[in-house]
């Protein structure tokens, strides 16, 4: 007896696809964004999602991702994770695909571009108000921001999100920002100068205020530390 559901397209031999997704973030006007692309054609025509593609025979999936960025918005030199396995089948309705996502993060916005026929457009969105996004992402967005928040509390991952000289202050904004919650200022200071990561520079960041000592990082690279 044929089945009532109708088979999902796959590879020649019935064996599902592989794509990557990739969750880019980075902090802009106060809040933590996400970079989405408008989808032009297919069942979710219109919709928003995070960009990627199918990895294609001989290539490692990490290589895809790094390539399909590169590809699609011209953003480079930046962090880059693995998240987990997406593989519900019917996540995408038009074939069975199975997702590897990522979490990357860049210190700016950057000048991203959309070069992909298959995408409208590309725009940042304040991660705490996005849409609803096409096949499973507004799920893997959710697991992205929880994978961020847990690593600012264990690691330097926060390195990625500045540039290279900062305050104390720009950095407290950030894990405020990311956390969804206040810090107390000495408490957060005392902690992070205490283990050893930071080394204050000869200048100082004039404004309207009084000047803020400038700051860097010792190393950037992801390390194990407990930073809260």
């Amino acid at each position: 007896m044929r089945s009532a559901v109708a088979p999902f397209a796959g590879r020649a031999d019935g064996s599902p696809q592989v794509a990557v997704d990739v969750v880019i973030f980075t902090i802009h006007d106060g809040a933590l964004q996400a970079l989405l692309v408008e989808v032009k054609g297919g069942p979710f025509a219109g919709r928003w999602a995070f960009p990627g593609g199918l990895v294609p025979r001989g290539e490692a999936p990490e290589t895809t991702a790094t390539r399909e960025l590169l590809a699609q918005t011209g953003i480079r030199d930046l962090y880059l994770e693995q998240l987990r396995t997406f593989g519900e089948p019917a996540r995408d309705p038009h074939a069975h695909v199975v997702s590897i996502a990522y979490f990357a993060l860049v210190p700016s916005k950057g000048e991203a571009q959309v070069s992909n026929p298959k995408y409208a457009r590309l725009m940042w969105f304040p991660v705490r108000a996005l849409p609803s996004l096409a096949y499973d992402h507004n799920v893997i967005a959710q697991y992205a921001l929880t994978r961020l928040q847990a690593k600012l509390e264990y690691t330097n991952i926060v390195y990625s999100l500045l540039p290279h000289e900062f305050t104390l202050g720009e950095l407290q904004e950030i894990y405020e920002i990311i956390l969804g919650r206040p810090l107390d200022r000495r408490n957060f200071r005392k902690k992070i100068l205490t283990v050893g990561l930071l080394e204050p520079l000869l200048r100082q960041r004039r404004g309207r205020h009084r000047p803020a000592q400038l700051y860097a990082f010792t190393r950037r690279e992801l390390m194990n530390v407990h930073m809260l």
